[in-house]
């Protein structure tokens, strides 16, 4: 043994340590345990050999040359002996330890397991001499902790560290310093160390307090992770100037992926983390500006889902979070004041989005989270049903309000989920199915849209869920008709490569065609029709009319080879024998096949026969073969009676209509395709039908105009009652002749080719049409509750856009006699401008009209670019001078109608084709060959400026109201395409300014409409405060003063504001807009503060008076404040202003008393400091508004003391009991009680905040009135003065203090 001590001591005294270490690696560890025992600590001797075997094994060991058992028993052997050392010989180790980690000599970390049992040891020492003193062991430990912690670490070494320090006993202060530094190294680390390092960091942090681990740990990291490009350049640096391409996304995301893994098993592990954990995320989503959110953060939140206990917290916070942010970017988008104050919004719904696309890199812990949050946001948010089951959001092509796109985002989260990951995909389905089945009291077009989407990117796949949806197919009958045909028109491609699918659908549609249910019937015909529409057989018409409804590249099949051709054939003619059945049924039934077949035939013209004949064997049943009787119908059998009810069973008139209008599209087809001779027989089959049905309609055309209105037993005579069954049967037999005149209109027109004596024939049938209109009319004016309505026009959208075409811009000489006929009526013009208007009201309500191409969205939006293009002309070009005469009726002018139809159209296009507006806009005139589509568009707002002036200009007398209202109302809906940024958009508000400021009718509607517009363009302008004060001003100038002797000053800055016009419900809309921007600032101001450190006392003052937000804030209330303080001394009537006016006050108070709270947080941190802006509102508030407030409440609780001047009795009687209901609408909306409590409250806050600031904001308080016992002197001596002399009332009647018995006396 002294043998080997002295050759290690020889060989350690040499400069070399290779021989050293070459010697010590070949003993064995009983060797040197022997060396330990040789070595007693007691004597100084000893101890220093021993201190020299722990200087070089530990350098040994980490160098790797040992095997790696080795190295283990040997770090195990010093670790029992670390105890025996003296204080001296510990420390020097220490700084052995955290010399070679400084300098990156701790690669392997294989000594670091030694580390933590020297600073133990360390720790329990007594004294150690440090520098010229002395340090207790514990102070020397942290002295060491903290320069190592200092210091700069390998990034090799962080993971190592990290693991060692968990084995050594910290402090909750050294913990969090350790972690801190540990955030800090995350950068220069590479991507596959982070998750090791975020395990090892998540149990080394179980030591700090729960509330600082989440809190600083998991708000840091996120701060990393979320901008993945920043770790992705750091990186890049480092790897000798990689490109940013070549760094991988997918090591990234499987990165974050086992990060996300870490944290959710921890959390699994320690609920105290978890609980700690989602307050910490609910205070990152009550800042509004969502700052540590990231794709990461929502796919750790979808993961941390997956535990039960927090399922539903974590989805209520992330539905939360996306209505909350929608609803923050639309307040935003929609207010140039709140743009000018905050900078750009952070989507929430982008990052949900990204992370469902990031879950592609392995995330499958991922994937039921947003299964389940994506339906969650279509349950919520999804359309509710309105009166009768009604949905209240009508179909619009882009999602508007908050709650429709937060719907939209959960479809899109699931459509793209199901995209990319195949095990939740029937899953998926499987849901939204079930939806479908079991969502019938409510609508589900977001769920069919989804299913549609879902079976255009995917049908393959859906194919394999088949079952699922043959399932399906067995509710069709209980389900409700919308429904139905949006599952049909989903599953059509599926239809097309699956047989056995397209059974069970014929299989279940023949069982609904006998279902007891109209519904479960109706059903079947829509799917019979829609199957007859998508299975074309061979040899059908080529025509861009044919084009599929619902096609998808993804399905190849040929539907038009020999065998599927002849296939579809048997299966199209066994579909039509099944639906000829349903002319046996219910006039609902009938009307749905009527209104299918002519879109089944333009898309299977080979089906022609079997329909065209189906078509005449019906009509025969009506039609009276005898040439010379008259009528040429039969009306009896179109009804049908049960016990005293009249019902109508044969729509004759949409049956005429679909034979007419399939009749003349085979024709204009067959024209063109020009069939060769070898089809003969089938051309003479095709004449004979043909040429019958047109004889029909001639003689048709004939006789009904022969026919009087006695031969249907409707002339004026008869009885149109509701009440009774012959009413009801004599309006049912005037709508079907109506509409027969109104199809052989159009069938005329068609047919004469622009021939005279056509024409004329067919303005006889319009004639007999209007006069039974107009008998219709009267009967029904005349009861007491007028329910007719107007019956919607048979004619087809596309007959009525060549119709007004052709009678107001037709110019060719050929047709110039003959359009003559037509022009010469004046009734026949304004029935076609009618209809045109109710054909795109009817467009703009429900998406489509009736007839064909009526479903067709393309087609329906050329038709509208026809009409408004002819509308447009027919306004701008016909003076109106033309129209005097017609304006003595009651009834409006044609270029009102013009308008009127414009106004319907912009607003159509908008909501339905939005992106589509230049393009209609470019349709309208030759002139406009603009290339710039907001140019294109002011060209058309300058014309109905020019037009609105023109009317604004003749005086009051030849003003028209409605049409100025309609030209207010289009350029509201025009200028709502410009840019806010625009030179055009500033030209727009300057002429709207101008018009407000300088026009003075007394017209309430279009005051309001005008003001309305103004109101529109100045909030994505400017800030609206300043114009709300001058419209304020004008108000109290013309209602005058609440004080009767007061005399307001005469201002006038808008002089369409007058005694008839002072809209101060309007002005009260935009003072309440304007507290939501403000209350919404300061709440966002609040959350802020509160998750800012505290700052410096002249840090925080020089904040606060540069703080935009805080400035702005102030600045819009103070003009506010203005504002109401000229409304709140303004003599209103009482009713709706004056409530709505108490009701704005008190919710004003109640955001100072909101503001005043910020100011109380504020203090905690800004040493007591108040800005100056600040005090300037408090006084504003409390020396003008508060005492004027209480002054209101007196007058509103007064009787108005115009109604005590009225000598006759009615108008008394009338001001009387006006007067009661508004004092018990007063009453019961308890307005006046809110508002002394805001105030009250605004109060008691102002006394806190005054002790917190050290700044008396109660000096600009006055004492607040006494409300629950009052008596007027006057009051009192007036009363008794009229006790003892009754006949000098008259007189006393003239004095002001008289007036108020007399008020109290009507009270009573």
């Amino acid at each position: 043994m002294k043998g080997e001590m002295d050759k290690i001591v020889s060989l350690a005294e040499e400069e070399s340590t290779a021989e050293l270490q070459k010697y010590l690696s070949s003993l064995t560890n009983d060797q040197f345990a022997s060396l330990f025992v040789g070595s007693p600590p007691v004597s100084s001797e000893g101890a220093n050999r021993r201190l020299l075997v722990y200087e070089h094994l530990i350098p040994l060991c980490e160098s790797g040359d040992l095997q790696t058992e080795v190295a283990a028993d040997i770090i195990g052997l010093l670790m029992l002996e670390t105890h025996t050392l003296p204080g001296s010989s510990l420390a020097k180790l220490a700084n052995i330890f955290v010399d070679a980690i400084r300098v990156g000599k701790m690669g392997s970390g294989k000594s670091l397991e030694l580390f933590p049992t020297i600073l133990t040891a360390l720790a329990a020492c007594e004294a150690l001499s440090y520098g010229k003193g002395e340090l207790s062991g514990e102070e020397y430990k942290k002295q060491l902790i903290n320069s190592l912690c200092s210091s700069r670490w390998d990034p090799q070494c962080v993971i190592h560290l990290t693991t060692m320090f968990r084995d050594v006993p910290m402090s909750s202060e050294e913990l969090q310093f350790l972690v801190e530094k540990v955030l800090r190294m995350f950068s220069k680390l590479d991507l596959q160390e982070i998750p090791p390092l975020v395990y090892q960091l998540l149990l080394l942090s179980a030591k700090v307090s729960e509330k600082w681990r989440v809190r600083n740990f998991l708000n840091s990291f996120f701060a990393l992770l979320q901008t993945p490009l920043l770790i992705i350049q750091i990186l890049v640096l480092r790897n000798l100037h990689l490109e940013v391409q070549t760094i991988p996304q997918d090591q990234l995301r499987h990165v974050e992926g086992t990060v996300i893994l870490h944290i959710v098993f921890a959390i699994r592990m320690d609920h105290e983390l978890g609980r700690e954990f989602l307050k910490s995320f609910k205070f990152v989503f009550l800042q509004t500006s969502y700052g540590n959110l990231c794709p990461f953060s929502v796919a750790l939140l979808l993961s941390f889902a997956r535990i039960q206990r927090y399922e539903e917290q974590v989805f209520d916070l992330l539905k939360g979070a996306v209505i909350r942010s929608f609803k923050d970017e639309q307040l935003q988008q929609g207010s140039k004041f709140l743009q000018d104050v905050l900078p750009g919004h952070c989507s929430v719904a982008k990052m949900i989005l990204d992370a469902v696309k990031n879950s592609v890199f392995g995330w499958d812990h991922v994937t039921q989270g947003l299964v389940q949050l994506g339906f969650v946001l279509m349950d919520t948010f999804g359309p509710k049903p309105g009166p009768f089951g009604k949905s209240t959001e009508g179909p619009v092509s882009a999602a508007r309000t908050p709650q429709q796109q937060a719907c939209k985002l959960g479809g899109q989260m699931l459509l793209q989920g199901f995209k990319i990951h195949e095990p939740i995909r029937g899953e998926i389905l499987e849901q939204v199915l079930n939806r479908l089945v079991t969502k019938t009291a409510s609508p589900v077009t977001h769920y069919l849209d989804l299913f549609s989407d879902l079976v255009t990117s995917a049908p393959m796949i859906l194919l394999e869920s088949s079952s699922k949806v043959t399932e399906t197919f067995d509710h069709l009958t209980y389900l409700p008709l919308a429904t139905v045909q949006g599952l049909l028109k989903a599953v059509q491609p599926l239809l097309k490569v699956s047989m056995s699918l397209k059974d069970s659908l014929i299989l279940v549609l023949r069982k609904a065609m006998f279902s007891s249910q109209l519904d479960g019937r109706k059903s079947a015909v829509t799917g019979f029709l829609l199957l007859l529409k998508n299975f074309k057989v061979l040899g059908s018409l080529s025509s861009s009319q044919c084009s599929q409804a619902i096609s998808s590249s993804q399905v190849q099949v040929d539907v038009h080879s020999r065998y599927n051709s002849a296939a579809n054939e048997a299966f199209c003619l066994e579909i039509l024998s099944s639906l000829r059945r349903c002319l046996g049924q219910q006039a609902d039934v009938r009307l749905m096949l009527y209104e299918g077949f002519y879109d089944v035939l333009r898309r299977n013209s080979q089906l022609a026969s079997s329909i065209m004949q189906t078509l005449l064997s019906q009509v025969r049943r009506y039609y009276e073969p005898e040439q010379d009787l008259l009528p040429p119908i039969k009306l009896e059998p179109c009804i049908t009676a049960h016990g005293d009810q009249v019902f109508l069973q044969e729509p004759l008139a949409h049956l005429v209509s679909c034979t007419v209008h399939c009749l003349m599209w085979l024709q204009n087809a067959q024209r063109a395709a020009n069939l060769n001779a070898d089809d003969s027989d089938e051309e003479e089959e095709e004449e004979g039908y043909r040429a019958e049905l047109q004889a029909m309609l001639e003689s048709m055309t004939r006789r009904m105009i022969k026919c009087e209105l006695e031969d249907f037993e409707l002339d004026k005579s008869a009885e149109f009652s509701l009440g009774s069954s012959v009413g009801v049967k004599n309006n049912i037999y005037a709508v079907l002749v109506m509409g027969l005149y109104e199809v052989l209109m159009e069938y005329n027109f068609i047919k004469a080719n622009y021939n005279k004596s056509r024409f004329e024939e067919l303005l006889e049938l319009f004639n007999k049409h209007h006069k039974l209109s107009e008998i219709l009319k009267e009967k029904s004016g005349k009861g007491r509750a007028p329910s007719h309505k107007t019956p919607r026009s048979l004619l087809s959208m596309g007959f009525v856009s060549t119709l007004i075409t052709v009678l107001f811009r037709d110019n060719s000489q050929s047709r110039e006699e003959a359009l003559s006929v037509l022009r010469s009526s004046g009734e026949f013009v304004r029935y076609a401008l009618c209809v045109a208007v109710q054909k795109i009201q009817q467009l703009e309500e429900s998406g489509h009209t009736d007839g064909p191409d009526g479903q067709h969205s393309d087609k329906t939006f050329r038709f509208l670019c026809d009409m408004t293009s002819v509308l447009m002309w027919r306004y701008t070009n016909i003076p109106a001078a033309v129209e005097e005469a017609g304006r003595k009726e009651k009834r409006c002018s044609l270029s009102q109608l013009c308008l009127e139809g414009l106004l319907r159209i912009f607003t159509t296009c908008q909501q339905r084709y939005p992106e589509r507006m230049a393009q209609l806009l470019s349709t309208m005139e030759d002139e406009a060959e603009q290339d710039d589509a907001a140019e294109m568009n002011y060209f058309y707002i300058r014309q109905f400026q020019r037009a609105l002036f023109t009317q604004l200009s003749g005086g009051e007398e030849e003003f028209n109201s409605r049409e100025a209202q309609l030209l207010v109302s289009i350029l509201t809906v025009l200028s709502r395409q410009l840019k806010p940024t625009s030179k055009q958009f500033t030209q727009m508000i300057t002429w709207t300014v101008k018009i407000c400021k300088e026009t003075s009718f007394e017209d309430s509607a279009f005051c309001k409409g005008l003001l309305s517009l103004l109101f529109s363009l100045q909030v994505l302008y400017k800030s609206q405060t300043g114009l709300l004060l001058e419209l304020c001003q004008d108000i109290h100038s013309q209602l005058g003063d609440i004080d009767q002797d007061v005399e307001v000053e005469k201002q006038s800055h808008f002089s369409i504001i007058n005694m008839k016009t002072a809209t101060t419900l309007l002005v009260l809309s935009q003072v309440d807009r304007v507290l939501d921007e403000v209350d919404w600032l300061i709440t966002r101001k609040k959350t802020q503060t509160a998750s800012d450190k505290p700052a410096s006392a002249e840090a925080s003052q020089a904040a606060a008076q540069q703080d935009p937000v805080e400035k702005a804030v102030t600045l819009q209330l103070g003009t506010l404040l203005t504002a109401l303080n000229e409304l709140v001394q303004t003599a209103l009537l009482p009713g709706n202003c004056t409530i709505t006016l108490l009701r704005e006050l008190s919710r004003t108070y109640t955001i100072l008393t909101t503001l005043v709270k910020y100011y109380i947080q504020m203090c905690a941190s800004q040493h007591g400091y108040l800005p100056n802006r600040f005090e300037k509102l408090v006084k504003l508030s409390g020396s003008h508004l508060t005492p004027q407030c209480y002054s209101f409440i007196t007058y509103a609780q007064v009787p108005s003391p115009s109604d005590r001047f009225g000598d006759d009795k009615k108008k008394k009687k009338r001001n009387e009991v006006n007067t009661a209901a508004s004092a018990k609408l007063l009453r019961e909306t308890k307005a006046i009680p809110n508002l002394i409590f805001s105030i009250e409250q605004y109060e008691k806050y102002l006394i806190t905040l005054s002790k917190k600031s050290k700044v008396n904001l109660m000096q600009y308080m006055k004492l607040s009135t006494s409300r629950d016992f009052r008596i007027n002197a006057a009051t009192l001596d007036a009363a008794l003065q009229e006790q003892e002399e009754p006949e000098e009332t008259q007189e006393s009647q003239e004095t002001e203090e008289a007036q108020e018995p007399k008020q109290k006396k009507r009270k009573q």
